[in-house]
């Protein structure tokens, strides 16, 4: 790692970090009066993990042809997504006031066109791992060293085009991919579990030739073992680490109230959320 990354991952824990993410999260959810804030509070500790401990990038160079490349492949998670760029320094945190208004960088779907570091435009679902294959093996082709990872859903893997990629990872012995899945089992439809046969994630993928783990996605130590694990683990073959993530995680009274696709939070309650947030504080 080059730059300030390594200055700054040594002086902020990742605890920290994802506190952070959450707390960009909420305020931009306050600025919209809404979002996917339940992923994203689910989700932070995987960001923190990607974002502070394993990816090499350049917060004021995005373009730069030697960083690790992240793929959003749910487009709606951008609420997310931004909050960890924003605390990587990748995007301003003056922007959060701006967040899914006209011209904003900060659409309320993820675009690449609009947004630095934004790798991919997410969405429709079910083409995050496709596009990340691709990527991989052109990088691979060309001789460099970049890792490739891609988030996507729990939803997707009921996408038929999500397991061609899986496939295609394999025939081409992408080494440089790592795929993480944000199992919350939470889609549109209903619970994911209700929507397709799901179970036995982990063993799916290593079915089909993946290097594959299963881990909860809301402890930070097993998130970043998984990663360390993934990125140094000796094949030929694809990674994926599917994480048991908890919508709404860090906020107690959003974790307890009746869970669906869409969080509703109250226009009172955003400040509620952000005051238990601050009152959290790791060091």
């Amino acid at each position: 790692m080059t730059g300030t990354m390594t200055q700054q991952r040594s002086n902020v824990s990742l605890a920290r970090r994802a506190w952070a993410i959450r707390r960009h999260a909420l305020r931009m959810g306050e600025v919209q009066g809404q979002g996917y804030i339940g992923q994203a509070l689910g989700v932070a500790d995987v960001l923190a993990t990607a974002y502070f401990h394993a990816m090499d990038y350049r917060a004021n160079d995005p373009e730069w042809e030697g960083r690790d490349r992240f793929y959003l492949s749910i487009g709606h998670y951008a609420i997310a997504l931004y909050a960890a760029m924003i605390e990587a320094g990748i995007l301003p945190e003056d922007e959060i006031e701006t967040y899914g208004m006209d011209d904003s960088r900060m659409p309320m779907s993820g675009m690449a066109a609009y947004t630095p570091g934004m790798e991919i435009t997410g969405g429709s679902l079910g083409h995050g791992l496709g596009i990340a294959v691709g990527a991989a093996l052109g990088l691979k082709r060309k001789g460099g060293d970049q890792r490739v990872y891609n988030l996507l859903s729990d939803g997707e893997l009921g996408e038929g085009s999500t397991w061609e990629a899986v496939m295609s990872a394999v025939q081409w012995k992408l080494d440089n991919l790592i795929a993480v899945v944000d199992f919350n089992n939470q889609q549109a439809d209903g619970p994911t579990r209700d929507a397709l046969a799901q179970g036995n994630e982990a063993a799916k993928w290593a079915a089909f030739g993946w290097y594959a783990q299963e881990v909860d996605g809301n402890d930070l130590p097993a998130v970043v073992d998984a990663f360390d694990k993934a990125r140094n683990h000796d094949g030929a073959c694809p990674r994926v680490i599917i994480c048991n993530t908890k919508m709404c995680k860090g906020v107690p009274f959003l974790e307890t109230r009746e869970i669906t696709h869409f969080v509703r939070v109250e226009p009172q309650e955003w400040a509620k959320a952000i005051a238990h947030i601050d009152a959290e504080r790791p060091e």
